[in-house]
């Protein structure tokens, strides 16, 4: 039994401009013990997938199950098998840490884990906030408290939707360090992120949603060796040769050329040279997941989606 199943989700919204379709059979699923990755950009329906995941909203057609339990029909069941660090910082603002986590705690029947609290304020960074009034934490704070709000009744399966979005660089070591731990010890993690390079470094699987429905599904080493191609990659302040920027992806001063081989290599910077553009820090590597995901949204047909 897989820890998380989706089979043909289909979420329409209705209005008085029309109905528009936000998933259109959604179907995979998450083993136990996985870390999976759920990629796409703004608008390709990754949260309204979580907010039916969590019983926040209605599909309108097909089933999803945490753990075996249906999350309409057996809906108690299946929340308290999730945690999950919604994007905004929602908190209460009358009370302490340690009060919003004994609350929080509460919500699920869960009693006597101050053991269990103290550990959450130690890995996540919170021990000397522990006694703060939520009102007094940054954002990035609050964010920690989230994440600890979403851990504190142990579930099994953890759905992290954004969770370092507009975070320093010490709470996404802090958060990534801890949650593969938990997953090393038999959690389930569901993560949706903006920043591919957590996502290939993390995850053993990945969906990518586009405009509701699922174009890829694969290992993370499986995408990434489908891509198989060297990327150019260079600094400049030079307008490109008319050949090159169409099929360049320009990043500020980055510059960055997909290419076959060494001889597409040698063809381009000859390009570049006799346009008279001059290259800083120039490197040649392979494709990472940015170059993948890029690919598989800019493309017209739908790619393949593996078991």
């Amino acid at each position: 039994m897989p820890a998380v199943s989706f089979h043909q989700v289909a979420k329409t919204y209705s209005g008085p401009k029309g109905s528009f379709q936000a998933l259109d059979g959604v179907s995979f699923d998450i083993e136990r013990g996985e870390f999976f990755g759920l990629l796409g950009p703004n608008g390709a329906g990754k949260t309204t997938l979580i907010s039916i995941l969590a019983g926040l909203s209605r599909a309108t057609g097909g089933r999803v199950t945490v753990m075996g339990h249906d999350v309409r029909a057996d809906y108690a069941q299946a929340r308290m098998s999730l945690g999950i660090v919604p994007q905004e910082l929602v908190f209460d603002p009358f009370f302490t840490v340690r009060e919003a986590l004994r609350i929080q705690s509460g919500y699920f029947g869960v009693r006597h884990n101050d053991a269990w609290i103290d550990e959450l304020l130690h890995n996540l960074g919170l021990a000397d906030k522990a006694g703060a009034n939520m009102r007094q934490l940054s954002g990035g704070m609050k964010r920690r408290v989230l994440v600890a709000q979403a851990l504190v009744h142990r579930p099994p399966v953890i759905v992290l939707d954004e969770p370092t979005a507009g975070v320093d660089v010490e709470l996404r070591q802090t958060l990534w360090a801890f949650i593969a731990r938990l997953n090393r010890e038999g959690h389930t993690v569901l993560l949706t992120t903006h920043y591919l390079e957590e996502a290939e470094a993390l995850c053993h699987r990945i969906g990518m949603l586009k405009q509701g429905r699922l174009v890829a599904l694969d290992r993370t080493a499986e995408l990434l060796r489908g891509m198989a191609s060297t990327m150019l990659r260079f600094k400049t302040d030079h307008v490109l040769p008319a050949a090159i920027a169409a099929q360049a992806r320009v990043t500020g001063r980055i510059v960055q050329l997909k290419a076959h081989d060494a001889a597409e290599v040698e063809q381009m910077l000859s390009a570049l040279r006799q346009a008279k553009v001059p290259v800083e820090d120039l490197e040649i590597g392979r494709a990472d997941l940015e170059d993948v995901f890029l690919d598989i949204m800019q493309a017209p047909a739908q790619h393949k989606v593996a078991a």
